[in-house]
C-alpha cells in the first residue's frame, strides 16, 4: 500500500530502504518559498537505530501491511519466550531481539500486541502501565519527605527504576512502560 508522505502519522510502519522502520514522530514543514516537507524520526525494527528523514510532500511511501495479534506471556525458557495467541491459542517462541527491552516489564500473564510482518515477529507493543513488586531497594532516609530526591529500586522483573523515598521493598509500583519511570504505588 502507498502512502503519500504527509498522509503518515506516528505509529505506521512503513518500507524504508528495503527494511521496516517504525514512524516515531512526524512534523510538517513549509518554509516560506519551498515547497512543503514532512520531517519524520524513524525507528529501524531489525537493528533499534533511529534516524530522521526529511521526505518531500508528493513523495511516495510504502507502508507495509502488518497482522497484529494478542499475545499473553507464559514463560521463558533457553529456546527463547513463549507467548500464546489469545485468539487461536496457538503457541510461539519470541526471541531477545524481537523483544528487546520489553521483557523486563513482563510478568507471565501479560497481555501484549505483536505486529507481524510475512508471518514474521517483527513489533511488540507493551500496555503503557504494568504494576510491579519492588523486591530491593534503600530504606527511607530519615526525615526525607516526598519532595526528597529519588533512589533505586529493584523490581521482581530484575528492571531497576528511580522510585521516591517512602518506597519500601514489597511495595507494588506502576510503571510507566514507554519511558521506564515510576508514576505511583500501586
Amino acid at each position: 500500500m502507498q502512502l503519500v508522505a504527509t498522509e503518515m502519522r506516528a505509529g505506521n510502519i512503513i518500507v524504508y530502504n528495503g527494511q521496516l522502520h517504525r514512524v516515531l514522530s512526524v512534523v510538517h514543514v513549509t518554509p516560506g518559498n519551498w515547497r512543503g516537507m514532512v520531517q519524520c524520526k524513524l525507528r529501524n525494527l531489525r537493528t533499534g537505530n533511529q534516524l530522521e528523514h526529511r521526505f518531500r510532500s508528493e513523495d511516495r511511501v510504502e507502508k507495509a501491511s502488518m497482522d497484529t495479534h494478542d499475545m499473553q506471556y507464559l514463560y521463558s525458557d533457553p529456546s527463547g519466550h513463549h507467548f500464546m495467541n489469545t485468539e487461536t491459542f496457538e503457541q510461539l517462541a519470541l526471541t531477545d531481539e524481537v523483544l528487546g527491552d520489553a521483557l523486563g516489564y513482563m510478568l507471565p500473564d501479560t497481555v501484549i500486541t505483536v505486529d507481524f510482518y510475512e508471518n514474521r515477529p517483527v513489533a511488540l507493543e507493551l500496555p503503557n502501565t504494568v504494576v510491579l513488586q519492588v523486591v530491593e531497594t534503600d530504606p527511607p532516609m530519615r526525615g526525607a519527605t516526598a519532595a526528597g530526591g529519588p533512589k533505586p529500586a529493584k523490581l521482581e522483573t530484575g528492571v531497576t527504576v528511580a522510585v521516591p523515598q517512602f518506597i519500601e521493598a514489597g511495595t507494588k509500583v506502576v510503571v510507566d512502560t514507554r519511558t521506564g519511570e515510576y508514576v505511583s504505588r500501586a
